[in-house]
């Protein structure tokens, strides 16, 4: 039995499943960046203020001390789907539980993207958060303070790491960052 009980991830609940050819003008998708562990406070407030919200979760199992403990957690941590005019962003960026609003050039394909999310997660199956970059892609930081900067993704355990070399010495430095805050170079 989960620590909690899972709670709505998905407000309405029709919100994924109609096409994305019904997306309105003035409704759009906002991809926000929330605070270190924010998203599930969040979409209670969303869902108190009856804003159409998506956060997409996933059971997590661990076992500690011999005891076998499940709890609902964000399949993308840091993230949360708002979808709203302005005024809905407005009232999220109220709460103080948003770090950053990302742009979102194609609605069209967020929206599809989301609604098969929506579809495995509502399927039952067992899901497993994945990066999509993987060791190797070379990048560009596009936030933060390392803005501009190009580097190779490296992993180490849990971090996230991008490697800038200086290729004349065939030596480098690498710094730990987050992955909303890259993307990749084409090849």
């Amino acid at each position: 039995m989960p620590l909690l009980p899972l709670e709505p991830f998905v407000f309405p609940d029709d919100l994924l499943s109609s096409p994305s050819a019904d997306l309105t003008e003035q409704a759009r998708w906002w991809v926000l960046h929330t605070r270190p562990r924010a998203e599930k406070s969040l979409a209670r407030r969303c869902l108190r203020r009856q804003l159409p919200f998506f956060l997409p979760l996933h059971q997590k199992q661990w076992r500690n001390g011999g005891r076998l403990f499940s709890s609902h957690v964000p399949l993308f941590p840091g993230y949360f789907f708002l979808y709203g005019d302005a005024e809905a962003r407005l009232h999220a960026l109220e709460t103080k539980l948003v770090a950053h609003c990302l742009p979102v050039d194609d609605q069209p394909r967020l929206h599809e993207d989301l609604s098969r999310i929506h579809r495995l997660i509502t399927s039952g199956a067992p899901l497993t958060p994945e990066d999509h970059l993987a060791p190797g892609v070379r990048v560009v930081i596009t936030h933060g303070l390392f803005a501009g900067l190009e580097g190779v993704v490296l992993r180490r355990g849990k971090q996230l790491r991008i490697f800038v070399a200086v290729e004349f010495l065939q030596r480098g430095v690498s710094v730990e960052i987050e992955t909303w805050m890259l993307e990749p170079l084409p090849s």
